[in-house]
């Protein structure tokens, strides 16, 4: 199974700076490889199409970057959207029908997370399947977990496991949310209480990327 895929690169990378005074995050290197770049080898190894990636924050350095592949832009520099507002406003670049998000700051070890997801996705019982890790295989987290998992591999708010940035998600209920900047949480508040969000968890470790000393920590992580 094939489905359309974006990228959340429009992000302002705060917690990064002062790396991102000058750099947008996706493009900040570990391991000798942007974190962009190495969003888009787990999406292509997956077959993920089309692949879109937002912008706003140096948005123009990410153009750049990306230019002469196969990649859309949506681009948010007049507002940032968040994850909600930005997913709405990619839809007609990705296409009706559930798709794959993704957040870049982060990296995996084990397999690649994409293809599992696409393995355990089921159109009949899921509108959301979101992509745990155990807080016990994290790295540069903070604070505690996001969700538990019920019957069914069921989401539950609270618990020790946290999401990893990846998931596949049925878009079609964002048209329900009024407002115009506004995170996905928003969209699984909507499922979770119906049943629809579910959960798969990851078999390797994760590292957030999203400060400068998780740098080191996630590289650490990669050379094993």
């Amino acid at each position: 199974m094939s489905l359309p895929l974006m990228i959340f690169a429009a992000g302002k990378g705060t917690r990064m700076a002062p790396l991102t005074d000058v750099t947008p995050k996706p493009l900040i290197a570990v391991g000798g490889q942007t974190l962009l770049d190495r969003a888009l080898v787990q999406a292509r190894q997956a077959g993920a199409g089309p692949v879109v990636v937002n912008i706003h924050h140096l948005g123009q350095q990410i153009r750049d970057h990306i230019a002469g592949q196969d990649i859309v832009v949506s681009d948010e520099s007049d507002l940032l959207l968040e994850t909600g507002g930005g997913l709405r406003k990619a839809l007609p670049l990705l296409g009706p029908g559930p798709v794959i998000t993704m957040n870049p700051d982060v990296v995996w070890t084990g397999p690649n997370p994409l293809p599992p997801l696409l393995a355990a996705w089921d159109d009949a019982r899921m509108d959301a399947l979101l992509m745990l890790v155990p807080i016990s295989r994290t790295h540069g987290r903070t604070g505690g977990g996001d969700f538990s998992l019920g019957s069914g591999n069921r989401l539950i708010r609270k618990g020790d496991l946290v999401y990893g940035g990846v998931q596949i998600i049925r878009p079609d209920r964002l048209a329900e949310i009024d407002a115009q900047v506004f995170s996905l949480n928003r969209l699984w508040d909507l499922m979770i209480a119906e049943g629809r969000a579910h959960g798969l968890i990851h078999a390797g470790e994760w590292c957030d990327v999203g400060r400068p000393d998780c740098i080191p920590l996630a590289e650490a992580l990669l050379d094993g």
